[in-house]
């Protein structure tokens, strides 16, 4: 796991945090560890929205950006204005697209990663890890 920058209360990473923390940039950065790391899922979403998920955690977890490996399982199909990109051959690469960034105070995104995490967790994405090989 690694934070990236966010605005605190003095805003010293105010600029950094604009210019990272976007659909882009998060989906570039998680592209990049599936092609490198071939990890079985990742995630990459806001604190406040990892606070939000219920415990006992799930081995597997979802937020605003995520991959999972065609290892974990098929990715069902998933509602506007989720998109969903291939990986090569690995994996999918979720993206919760909202006109604004996916925050955790907004109901409608809030809304919105529910819906999602129901049909992953339906579809047994959200389940115990693999077995070693």
């Amino acid at each position: 796991m690694f934070w990236l920058p966010s605005a605190g209360p003095d805003d010293r990473h105010a600029a950094n945090a604009e210019r990272v923390l976007t659909a882009t940039i998060l989906s570039g950065l998680v592209r990049a560890m599936a092609v490198a790391w071939e990890p079985e899922w990742a995630i990459a979403t806001s604190t406040a929205h990892w606070n939000r998920i219920p415990e006992p955690h799930p081995t597997r977890l979802f937020g605003w950006v995520t991959y999972y490996s065609d290892q974990v399982g098929r990715v069902p199909p998933l509602p506007a204005p989720v998109r969903m990109e291939r990986i090569e051959e690995k994996g999918t690469l979720l993206i919760l697209l909202t006109p604004e960034r996916f925050t955790a105070s907004n109901p409608e995104h809030v809304a919105l990663a529910e819906r999602v995490r129901e049909l992953l967790d339906r579809a047994g994405l959200l389940g115990p890890p693999l077995p070693s090989p």
